[in-house]
């Protein structure tokens, strides 16, 4: 049994190491690689290296058991620790350019009246038991509520509602630096990546968002809507995002911020006492035109909240957007939730390596995202049938021209000749039977009964 098992996983290694070489053949990692300054040196070559860190979850191994200790792996930790820490690799493009292409990809198979969306969210990357890693900072993990040693990782995602592909990031230390433990020690080239990158940690997030959107909108990104937490929806931001996009927003309940409404400056909590309230058990309570900054109109929406007997309020820029589409559209953020923790729980995002170089923490970020996508991928070919190209197309066109009437007797027609072996057979019940389900099927579609020709019992 012991060997059957070992056969066993040994076939399932190899599975995923072809449909991995797919994956990169497929979208021509090793180009995308090559145009990001991702070069070969010596040794081996940048996809080969890049292949051997990206197979390592999928085969129940971390970076220390898969390839240092590894006596097996070909390749070196030497090797893998280069060009995890190469400063001028653009490992920015590489993510967004692999995104484009998936983007067009499964743009194909989402219907024209479905919103595609993006969504921009950021979440805690826990360093808690590190001392030395670079740009190490004191954040405030939102979920419990507690600091912690780490980083913020802001990312945008693309969602259609079935799939999720994140698109860019970014890993936030402290603005402040009484609350960073680590600075940077490297003499870095103003102009290389690895600089603006370490710029970039030490801005608000806030700062970060346009350009982000701004990225991905002129790389070819369809998109209709932006989604936002309340941690993102002021009214500053929101005025500056929505010159690009229609936003959709969550935003906070506080009397620090106020909206324009009925020629006053209130806040949500005084709009929503001003306003009708729906009765009964009404899921939205009640709507608000606002103006934000610079007279901007916008259309507040009150959502009763489900967890709580309280209410939450929504915020929408499309002010044509009717409110029930403003709270369906919005449930499509948690795509982002979900692919937080896919990343962290089973791709090995915090727990795979721990290096203290911020370059290698941007490269392994950037390989998890690509696991992310090739999961994305995969999961979509295999449950998708628009994916078997034309056989679905006509396998559709065989549907559509078989029309109600004829389906419907040919399974009457089945039935008669199954009933007509039994020793059983009564034509006169079998009759009756037959009247009333055809009627009932008419009468529920709307056809006429002279339209249906009887099959001879």
């Amino acid at each position: 049994m012991k060997h059957i098992r070992l056969c066993a996983e040994i076939q399932d290694d190899i599975q995923i190491q072809g449909k991995i070489n797919s994956f990169f053949d497929t979208f021509s990692i090793g180009k995308l690689l090559h145009r990001c300054g991702v070069r070969k040196r010596h040794g081996y070559g940048p996809r080969f290296l890049i292949e051997a860190i990206f197979i390592l979850p999928f085969v129940g191994m971390n970076l220390y058991r898969g390839i240092v200790i590894n006596e097996e792996c070909t390749v070196g930790k030497d090797a893998v620790y280069e060009i995890l820490k190469g400063t001028t690799y653009n490992w920015r493009r590489l993510l967004l350019q692999l995104g484009v292409k998936l983007h067009s990809f499964f743009n194909r198979l989402t219907e024209e009246e479905r919103e595609s969306v993006l969504i921009i969210d950021d979440s805690t990357y826990d360093r808690s038991r590190s001392k030395k890693v670079e740009l190490l900072s004191r954040v405030k993990d939102h979920t419990t509520g507690q600091f912690v040693k780490g980083f913020r990782m802001l990312t945008i995602c693309w969602s259609d509602g079935v799939s999720t592909l994140p698109l860019d990031f970014a890993l936030l230390s402290s603005a402040k630096k009484s609350n960073r433990f680590c600075e940077s020690q490297k003499q870095l080239d103003k102009r290389s990546c690895a600089y603006r990158r370490r710029v970039e940690a030490t801005m608000k997030s806030t700062d970060l968002l346009e350009p982000m959107l701004q990225r991905i909108l002129a790389a070819g990104i369809q998109a209709r809507y932006l989604l936002m937490d309340s941690w993102f929806g002021m009214p500053a931001t929101i005025a500056l995002l929505s010159k690009h996009i229609s936003v959709i927003c969550m935003v906070k309940k506080t009397s620090k911020v106020h909206y324009g409404f009925e020629g006053q400056p209130l806040c949500v909590k005084t709009i929503y006492k001003r306003l009708l309230k729906r009765r009964g058990r009404a899921k939205i309570l009640a709507s608000a035109l606002v103006t934000i900054k610079d007279g901007q109109l916008v259309k507040l929406v009150f959502v009763r909240d489900r967890r709580k007997k309280d209410w939450l309020v929504l915020l929408s820029t499309d002010i044509a957007l009717p409110e029930s589409d403003i709270v369906r559209i919005y449930g499509k953020r948690w795509d982002i939730e979900v692919f937080f923790k896919m990343a962290k729980q089973h791709l090995k995002l915090v727990k795979e390596i721990q290096c203290r170089d911020f370059d290698a923490l941007i490269a392994h970020t950037t390989i998890v995202f690509m696991r992310y996508i090739f999961v994305a991928y995969n999961c979509r070919r295999e449950t998708d049938h628009r994916t078997f190209g034309e056989l679905f197309y006509a396998c559709c066109d065989e549907l559509r021209d078989i029309s109600f009437i004829e389906s419907l007797h040919r399974l009457l027609t089945l039935a008669v000749e199954q009933l007509q072996k039994l020793d059983t057979f009564c034509e006169e019940t079998i009759q009756m039977f037959f009247t009333t389900l055809i009627e009932a099927a008419l009468s529920s579609v709307g056809i006429e009964k002279s339209q249906l020709s009887m099959p001879d019992t």
